[in-house]
């Protein structure tokens, strides 16, 4: 088992600890569960999705990387396949504030980055902020998704965001987590740069036609990616690097230990996320970036 769930996974009911167990005992365990995985722990928990979801949220913490707040968020993001997603927040120590990655993201993006293509709920351990709520405004779900907080009935985004702002009011039909390919090329591009230009190609900017995705390899040699994705109040953006984090740090690497990144970004694109990537991996120690354009 991975170190990070030690604390938690002790303090679980004996039933949903023996349940999880053969999910956790290995360190790649990827901070997911599968539909097929919930029923095996539902059947043998009694717990329901939701009461499951809750009883989840002390791991889903535990993936929180905190050097400047120690304030541990996690949240569970519901597909509507079945499958639930861990997030929790992530913080920067030396790059700013703006680069921070919130738990109710982190659970969205990984969703979204394991293929999910839309949302049934949200469960949280604190109320979503006002740049996590429109964020989740841009998805596929809409103001429809269900939100989950501990000790409160069950309401919708459109409950916490009314008189909402979304992609709709700029008549945005491609909603982030629908399906897209931007049919980017590169020639002769080595492994990582392709893993790159993938997530690109599967990036999400409807505004600013500005596409990106971001590549890391670790110094163990895994590789992850990430895509960008936009918003239609524009500051609430998560950016392709925050998106691979994300990923590499669900996946229980150690965020601290990028060996080399690359961006892929769309030419002549209006916006670019060079200048942002580079200073954040340098404040995480990695100082070997390439940035190619498509």
């Amino acid at each position: 088992m991975h170190a990070r769930f030690h604390t938690a996974f002790a303090a679980l009911p004996e039933n949903l600890s023996s349940a999880l167990e053969p999910f956790l005992r290995h360190d790649d365990f990827p901070a997911m569960l599968t539909a097929a995985d919930v029923a095996q722990v539902k059947q043998a928990t009694g717990l329901d999705d939701d009461a499951l979801a809750f009883a989840l949220l002390p791991l889903a913490a535990a993936c929180s990387v905190t050097p400047i707040s120690h304030f541990h968020v996690g949240a569970i993001a519901r597909g509507t396949s079945g499958n639930l997603y861990f997030g929790a927040n992530m913080e920067f120590a030396g790059a700013p504030m703006q680069q921070t990655v919130h738990a109710e993201q982190s659970a969205v993006t990984h969703a979204w980055l394991r293929g999910e293509t839309r949302l049934a709920s949200i469960t949280v351990n604190y109320t979503p902020c006002g740049h996590c709520r429109q964020f989740m405004n841009e998805l596929t779900s809409g103001t429809e998704l269900d939100i989950h907080l501990p000790d409160r009935d069950v309401a919708t985004l459109g409950d916490y965001l009314p008189h909402s702002f979304g992609p709709k009011d700029l008549d945005i039909t491609t909603l982030l987590m629908d399906k897209v390919d931007h049919g980017y090329q590169l020639d002769n591009a080595d492994a990582l740069t392709l893993l790159a230009l993938d997530a690109c190609n599967q990036s999400h900017a409807p505004y600013s036609k500005s596409y990106s995705g971001v590549a890391l390899e670790t110094h163990s040699g895994k590789q992850f990616a990430g895509r960008y994705a936009e918003n239609a109040a524009f500051n609430p953006s998560l950016p392709p690097l925050q998106a691979a984090l994300i990923l590499l740090n669900m996946s229980g690497e150690d965020c601290l230990k990028v060996r080399r990144a690359v961006l892929v970004e769309n030419t002549g694109a209006l916006l670019t996320q060079d200048d942002a990537t580079r200073a954040t991996l340098k404040a995480i120690g990695c100082e070997e970036v390439k940035t190619v354009t498509c």
